[in-house]
């Protein structure tokens, strides 16, 4: 059974960091393309970063300089550390794994603001 939990969101003032972390399991996850997105009410889902099997890194434009993809197989865990946020970066985060089909965890809620 595949599971994806997304952990590490939170409140944080505008500039500051968060690291979240999806913790996989169920599936080969080095073989997987691991994805981040977020969605706000009302609002298209929106991709924020890739990692692929091969450690190939993609991102959003809107996050790109500031926010981090990373994973490490021994801990069957894809990491996205955030830097510089904004209150647009607002919204809920999700883990996506993308092997024979896509999974997601449910989410973890960022919160930017004074």
């Amino acid at each position: 059974q595949v599971q994806l939990v997304e952990s590490g969101g939170g409140l944080v003032q505008p500039g500051g960091s968060l690291r979240l972390s999806c913790a996989a399991s169920g599936f080969t996850f080095s073989s997987a393309t691991m994805v981040w997105f977020r969605q706000a009410p009302g609002k298209e889902r929106e991709l924020v970063a890739t990692i692929t099997a091969g450690r190939s890194t993609n991102y959003a434009e809107s996050v790109k300089g500031r926010f981090t993809i990373s994973s490490n197989n021994a801990k069957n865990t894809v990491y996205l550390q955030m830097t510089s946020l904004r209150p647009e970066d607002t919204t809920v985060y999700y883990c996506q794994a993308s092997y024979v089909r896509n999974y997601w965890g449910r989410g973890a809620q960022v919160t930017v603001s004074s």
